[in-house]
């Protein structure tokens, strides 16, 4: 499974960002990829609403890389940010108490979170304050390179949306 892809934006600089993601929700129909993230987070800026962004997933166990891209979205009010964060464990809505946002500096290493949160499980009261740092990225794939690999010779394909109609087809890997 394909649970921790690597997710790609573009900084401030210009430059590609990536970091690993936890996916939380693929809808294969309407080509939608959902994770979940801190409103404060860097990427947020970054992808806003409808900046281009690339992922990058593999299984290992299938020997099946995919590289896909599509423009993302971040929502953190409305039916599907609430949607999402109700059905998240607490321990996954703890995150989202950090003190400070993500890549904020700190004289010491920490995990950010009130020590109250802490190596504790936490309880609904606890976390609600933390709803208002979440948000839900969703990315809608436009286009998906399908590489396979075998002893007995890699194969390759490509796939790519257009006005929601796919086009495939074969490539030399």
């Amino acid at each position: 499974m394909m649970h921790t892809p690597v997710v790609a934006s573009i900084d401030q600089h210009g430059l590609p960002d990536q970091r690993v993601m936890v996916l939380r929700e693929a809808d294969r129909d309407r080509r939608l990829l959902r994770f979940h993230t801190d409103i404060r987070s860097p990427k947020v800026d970054q992808i806003g609403d409808g900046a281009p962004v690339h992922i990058l997933a593999y299984e290992a166990d299938a020997r099946v890389q995919l590289r896909m891209s599509g423009l993302g979205r971040v929502v953190s009010d409305g039916p599907e940010a609430d949607a999402a964060w109700a059905e998240s464990s607490l321990f996954a809505r703890r995150c989202y108490l950090a003190e400070q946002g993500p890549g904020s500096q700190s004289g010491v290493p920490t995990s950010g979170l009130p020590t109250q949160v802490e190596g504790r499980k936490p309880s609904e009261d606890q976390v609600a304050p933390g709803r208002t740092n979440f948000a839900v990225l969703m990315v809608r794939i436009d286009c998906m390179d399908w590489f396979s690999l075998a002893q007995a010779g890699h194969r390759r394909a490509l796939v790519e949306w257009e006005g929601g109609v796919p086009h495939g087809r074969w490539l030399v890997p």
